[in-house]
């Protein structure tokens, strides 16, 4: 059997607004296998946002625990689940979320300034992954010069710079053209294949086929779970898990 790398227990998470309380989590509670491809759907407003603040260490809930390899993140501090943000995790955004001003290969390195490594090792690191994702010939490029599939590859380099064991996607085919979006499945489904942990959150049903088990949510709760056969693992060519 896999490890659990997270696991959610019974999770609330309320907002206030004003006298107004929000319920984004009801009684969540789900377990994430390593290198399981997770696929998590539903409507506007059924928590798949805050769910993945939470997984990606960026929130805390009111009530109820999130244990990371076994270990409960209400007993770490800030700065160690910056750390684990850090490390472990790697975030892919649906808006891609790179710095205009920079180009492709520093967008790629920045995760890796803040994690102190020396200059002529991120730049080394940045150059393999951008290879290894198409993108020998647009490392020099700023965003504003590059596709939208073009700069949503930058991002899932910058993603994987820091050698993250788990992947988080925000809707991460939501403003790409169909060939585009073929594109990053393609290359997220040889991460997952390469050993990594992904979790994708998308309204898209061609994007929920890639996954082994689809959560559906709705009103912060888990409406139904269902388990897909895996896909074989790939021997050939695409990404080979080593961003050295």
């Amino acid at each position: 059997m896999n490890a659990t790398v997270f696991e959610f227990k019974d999770i609330w998470k309320v907002y206030e607004m004003g006298e107004v309380k929000v319920n984004a989590l009801r009684g969540f509670t789900l377990a994430i296998e390593k290198g399981e491809y997770l696929i998590v759907m539903g409507p506007s407003g059924s928590g798949k946002t805050t769910f993945l603040q939470m997984m990606g260490c960026l929130d805390r809930p009111t009530q109820g625990e999130i244990f990371i390899d076994g270990k409960p993140t209400s007993e770490l501090s800030d700065d160690a689940l910056a750390g684990i943000r850090n490390k472990k995790i790697g975030f892919i955004f649906q808006s891609f979320n790179l710095l205009p001003k920079l180009n492709a290969l520093e967008n790629c390195s920045l995760p890796l300034v803040y994690s102190g490594v020396k200059r002529k090792s991120r730049m080394e690191r940045a150059t393999r992954l951008l290879t290894q994702v198409g993108l020998d010939d647009r490392m020099n490029h700023r965003p504003a010069q590059l596709s939208g599939g073009q700069q949503q590859r930058v991002a899932i380099a910058r993603a994987l710079a820091s050698d993250p064991s788990v992947v988080l996607a925000d809707e991460p085919t939501g403003n790409l053209d169909s060939k585009s979006s073929v594109e990053i499945l393609r290359i997220l489904r040889e991460l997952h294949q390469s050993g990594k942990t992904i979790v994708v959150v998308t309204h898209a049903p061609d994007v929920a086929e890639e996954g082994d088990r689809i959560v559906y949510l709705k009103d912060g709760s888990i409406e139904r779970v269902e388990k897909r056969s895996p896909r074989p693992r790939r021997e050939e060519g695409g990404y080979d898990g080593n961003p050295y």
